[in-house]
């Protein structure tokens, strides 16, 4: 049924897909990725040191700070690709922007997203605070875009949180960013006000307000300094009390359908999912299925409820 539906495009570093094309003719299979999220994402593959003309296999590489500038050079300083790696980045970055989401190699001088060694002239490592030169151009060029490392993703919490973003991105870019309007815009704010309220309540009291008055400036601005708000609110760690808090504000909208009985069990489930004693998706199934008895037209659009297909089983280990 999966391969009927629309999968998302996400892009991936090629050695995590099995791709033998590290610099030493091997691969990094994710199979994670491979067997799960592929279900959902139509994985576009990419690497950035074989595409940039490195070749198979090739000499390791890593980044070396040269006259306060940094490059991709050999281990033995015999080569430097750092112009190549450039070229390439300036030619295949524009030809991404259709994507939703990105999973990069990490410990990569090319595709690492963060804690990448930075050495100085004569090979020592001086810092471990750099990023891949790929992914740094990457990040840069499209900002709201999703990005997570492999290990990473081993994360129940990280994993969530990425998926997650993947699926709301992705609907910002269909539905919104391709048909702005001020109905899509407000539309897609109510889809999403909860998942949005459990990660910031901060940025949730701002987000509203902004949306207030559409004429106020260009409709294009309004939308954009929204999405960089919302985006950035979506990278936070959500806690049990924030997720507890949400799901006790969405029980108020369930009154008839929840009698005193119900109501007592899907506050103690809430109770206990705070004490960590069962996983997120307990008091959520309790809460989805008293909406399903008696549905409210409010809580029918909240992405919160099932903001990604449940077989993923996100929800079952946060």
């Amino acid at each position: 049924m999966a391969d009927r539906i629309r999968r998302i495009p996400v892009g991936i570093s090629a050695c995590l897909l099995g791709e033998e094309v590290r610099h030493d003719g091997g691969h990094k299979h994710a199979r994670y990725c491979t067997q799960v999220l592929s279900k959902y994402f139509e994985f576009q593959s990419l690497c950035p040191e074989l595409e940039a003309g490195l070749g198979v296999p090739r000499p390791a590489i890593h980044i070396r700070r040269k006259d306060d500038e940094l490059r991709l050079v050999n281990t033995d300083d015999s080569a430097d690709h750092t112009e190549a790696m450039q070229d390439w980045n300036a030619r295949t970055l524009p030809g991404l922007s259709e994507l939703r989401g990105y999973i990069l190699k990490a410990k990569s001088p090319s595709c690492g997203m963060e804690r990448i060694r930075i050495h100085n002239s004569d090979g020592r490592v001086t810092s471990r605070d750099g990023r891949g030169v790929f992914a740094d151009a990457l990040m840069k060029t499209y900002p709201l875009l999703p990005v997570e490392e492999e290990g990473r993703l081993n994360d129940d919490h990280l994993r969530e949180n990425f998926v997650e973003r993947v699926f709301l991105y992705d609907d910002w870019m269909s539905n919104v960013k391709s048909n702005l309007t001020p109905g899509s815009l407000i539309e897609f704010h109510t889809r999403h006000k909860f998942q949005l309220l459990v990660h910031c309540q901060k940025t949730y009291r701002a987000l509203g307000p902004m949306l207030s008055d559409l004429k106020a400036e260009p409709l294009q601005d309004i939308a954009q300094r929204y999405i960089d708000a919302f985006m950035l609110a979506m990278k936070k760690q959500i806690s049990r009390g924030d997720h507890a808090n949400a799901l006790q504000h969405l029980m108020g909208f369930l009154r008839d359908s929840l009698g005193p009985a119900d109501r007592q069990v899907l506050s103690e489930q809430i109770d206990a999912y705070v004490r960590g004693e069962v996983p997120l998706i307990v008091p959520m199934t309790l809460l989805r299925m008293a909406q399903r008895r008696e549905p409210v037209a409010y809580l029918e659009k909240q992405q919160y409820l099932a903001p990604y297909p449940d077989d993923l089983g996100l929800r079952n280990r946060v």
